[in-house]
């Protein structure tokens, strides 16, 4: 995995991201947290447990955190795949590697995690409902047939991650992400993943309807 690198967007994540980092080295070698405007010391946790740190001095947001850790993962001439990981313990190292061995062996431009190709992640009746309603209205705007539109595990291979251009830094990112793959017209497969919902995440995650309001505002502009 020495040519992958992991971009984990970082917001006061200090409980929890040294764990993270930690968990991914044993397998990716690279591993870059964009901090995005901490002020709980995340950038020395992760730092501490081998992270490369890009700082924002302002809250840009995860889209803006991503965008940057793209850009500065595609600096090494030897990358070839870029992972996006989220830094609050709800996404599995071994997905995020069987992912990236995809990528590679099935001649793949992207990899899309999804909760919904089996049933191993729990998920409320209304968050299952509401993320059905966003892969509906992606398939209906962009035309690709996706179980889970909004899932932040995702491997991209490093053509398509260097024409990726997020504008929109907070969470509606995501939809803009899909609607870039959908023009580009990429090889993609969706992978089955395991999302870890625990106190300390839900707790962080977005509100049920801040994620309508997404799909609405994307769906409407």
């Amino acid at each position: 995995m020495s040519k992958t690198w992991v971009v984990i967007p970082m917001y006061n994540e200090a409980t929890v991201v040294g764990e993270v980092i930690e968990g991914l080295l044993g397998t990716f070698p690279n591993v870059v947290c964009v901090d995005d405007g901490s002020r709980d010391g995340s950038v020395a946790v992760a730092r501490n447990a081998g992270a490369v740190v890009v700082e924002h001095p302002v809250n840009l947001g995860q889209g803006g955190a991503l965008q940057t850790g793209i850009e500065y993962a595609l600096q090494d001439p030897q990358t070839d795949s870029i992972v996006t990981f989220d830094a609050d313990g709800q996404h599995r190292v071994e997905d995020a590697a069987a992912m990236v061995a995809r990528l590679r062996t099935e001649s793949l431009d992207v990899v899309l995690g999804s909760r919904f190709l089996d049933s191993r992640t729990k998920l409320t009746a209304m968050k299952r409902i509401v993320l059905k309603v966003a892969a509906l209205q992606m398939k209906l705007s962009t035309g690709l047939d996706l179980t889970d539109a909004h899932n932040g595990l995702r491997v991209l291979g490093r053509d398509v991650a260097g024409r990726i251009n997020l504008t929109q830094n907070r969470m509606a990112h995501a939809s803009e992400l899909v609607h870039q793959l959908a023009a580009f017209k990429v090889r993609y497969v969706e992978h089955p993943v395991h999302i870890i919902y625990t106190d300390y995440s839900k707790a962080k995650g977005q509100s049920l309807l801040n994620s309508v309001n997404i799909v609405a505002d994307l769906f409407f502009k």
